[in-house]
């Protein structure tokens, strides 16, 4: 049966469209690094065999039964621990989407797992909503000389792992049990659109780490951007990531977050911030070839996820039913594919440094 609140139709005019990232802060504490510009390629190379279906198949915690628990929503599976607070899936396909996404993400930073300079022989990294794991796996390979440890709400991390890599279920935003002082980085990547109370975690991290310690946010801008204005006006992604944020606001999270981190953490007592900008192209739009590939990724991860934000979002909070959402998709999809739209996302990575004294 059909909801009371069906979608709105694709020809609803939306905000006006924006031409470039949200503008960075002009404070002249933060570093502002802005991205690059990418130029667009003759659409005559097509993207064979990277297509994707569109489909995607409180003290610390230890492994207990209960916190092993999930839970089946529409043929999804989520967190049991918290349940509700995390608007995505947690089930294979998401793990896989998630798994490719922290590799688009090296290929991004031409390799780098992070930005902060911590030096040579850390000895304490946390990776806040660490998911799959595979970030804390790779600083752990990096650094011999640190415990790396990752919590998350999901207990889908592997089991045997590195000596030095440690998993925790827990909720990030409860008070932590870590001593203070104790972090040479906080870590966290596509996390601050989901937290309730984001100066909370800024100064929970603030407490916990090192003097002269790092935190370092790497985090998307949850909404599509052009500058050659080829997006349509009623661009269907663009509609429904407006839609989608509208939704995590209804329950206090805010999906632009992202752009107001930087203020936040110098608010907090944090030094040596830099905020530096990237576009994530959506597609094989880009002339480099590089950004070609990068766009390929991106849009794969866009469209496999697409599913699990819907139910997440439109489903849990607007209670539209399965098959209305996959309707609604239909439109979603088909605008993600169209070549000669050239959209990109900008993703923010923001370090700032906690005061040696």
């Amino acid at each position: 049966m059909a909801s009371n609140s069906a979608p709105p139709a694709l020809s609803e005019a939306l905000p006006p469209e924006h031409l470039a990232p949200g503008p960075l802060t002009s404070n002249p504490h933060i570093d502002n690094i802005p991205a690059a510009a990418l130029e667009a390629g003759d659409n005559t190379e097509t993207d064979d065999g990277y297509s994707s279906s569109g489909d995607a198949a409180s003290s610390t915690t230890s492994l207990s039964s209960s916190i092993k628990a999930h839970v089946w929503e529409n043929g999804r599976r989520y967190n049991k621990f918290r349940e509700g607070q995390y608007a995505l899936p947690n089930d294979e396909g998401e793990q896989n989407r998630e798994d490719m996404k922290h590799e688009m993400t090296l290929m991004l930073c031409n390799g780098a797992l992070h930005f902060a300079p911590i030096g040579e022989n850390p000895q304490h990294i946390v990776d806040l909503g660490t998911g799959t794991g595979i970030w804390a796996l790779d600083m752990a390979d990096k650094y011999p000389s640190a415990l790396v440890e990752g919590i998350d709400l999901s207990p889908i991390q592997p089991v045997w792992v590195a000596p030095n890599a440690k998993f925790i279920i827990d909720d990030v935003e409860d008070p932590w049990t870590h001593p203070p002082d104790h972090f040479d980085l906080v870590h966290f990547r596509v996390l601050v659109a989901h937290m309730k109370n984001i100066p909370t975690l800024f100064e929970q991290s603030f407490r916990h780490i090192k003097p002269g310690g790092w935190i370092e946010i790497q985090d998307h801008e949850n909404i599509p951007y052009c500058d050659d204005g080829s997006m349509p006006s009623n661009y269907a992604p663009k509609q429904m990531f407006l839609m989608a944020s509208e939704a995590l606001a209804a329950i206090g999270k805010d999906a632009t977050a992202i752009l107001t981190a930087d203020e936040k953490l110098l608010a907090t007592g944090f030094t040596n911030i830099t905020h530096r900008v990237f576009k994530l192209p959506v597609g094989p739009w880009a002339k480099d070839k590089q950004q070609k590939l990068l766009g390929l990724f991106w849009r794969t991860a866009i469209l496999d996820g697409l599913q699990g934000i819907a139910m997440g979002t439109f489903g849990r909070m607007k209670k539209w039913s399965p098959e209305e959402i996959e309707v609604y998709l239909v439109d979603v999809r088909k605008a993600l594919l169209d070549p000669s739209i050239h959209t990109y996302w900008p993703y923010h990575i923001i370090t700032a440094q906690k005061p040696s004294n």
